[in-house]
């Protein structure tokens, strides 16, 4: 089976929910919020205090 190509790994809230989700081939983080579960979905690349995406490094 192949490799998921985004986990999780931070997830808050039931209703109103935020999650950060990697990228496994780049390690880029990406924040993920949805209102009410019904209303839309948004996805973003995490941002550090200097500007730049924040990156796990996958080895």
């Amino acid at each position: 089976m192949a490799k998921e190509r985004f986990v999780e790994v931070y997830n808050q809230g039931i209703v109103n929910v935020v999650k950060i989700m990697v990228d496994t081939e780049t390690g880029v983080n990406y924040v993920l919020g949805s209102h009410n579960k019904a209303s839309g979905t948004g996805m973003t690349v995490l941002l550090g205090a200097d500007g730049k995406p924040i990156v796990t490094p996958m080895d």
